[in-house]
């Protein structure tokens, strides 16, 4: 058996703000504000996670190995009071498999006529 950690499927599906987090930090490492302002803006403002349930979720994502909490940048504009964080291997493998499952989602309810094509 493959432990927790290491398998994929296990992870899934994940809720939506744990997905949200993995795109935001798809593209770059950000810290805690940063991740709240970048789910707010992809999503039009329809998620916009309270801070404490966004640390909780950050603090279950790298307790799980899909993230991992880095050094921010360093010079002008540094704060090392933030937290940052970034998407691992491992969490990427994990928000593809996300994005597959709700694509076969998306796939069956365009076959059942629920969609109409895009």
């Amino acid at each position: 058996m493959v432990p927790r950690s290491l398998d994929i499927d296990a992870h899934l599906p994940l809720t939506p703000v744990a997905f949200e987090i993995l795109l935001a930090l798809a593209g770059e490492d950000r810290h805690g504000y940063a991740i709240l302002r970048a789910i707010a803006e992809r999503t039009g403002g329809r998620i916009e996670p309270h801070a404490g349930s966004l640390y909780r979720a950050l603090g279950r994502l790298t307790d799980e190995g899909l993230l991992a909490e880095v050094d921010g940048p360093d010079g002008e504009g540094a704060d090392e009071r933030r937290r940052y964080y970034r998407l691992t291997a491992f969490g990427r493998r994990v928000a593809g498999a996300e994005a597959a499952r709700l694509e076969e989602q998306v796939g069956v309810a365009r076959a059942r006529a629920l969609l109409g094509e895009a």
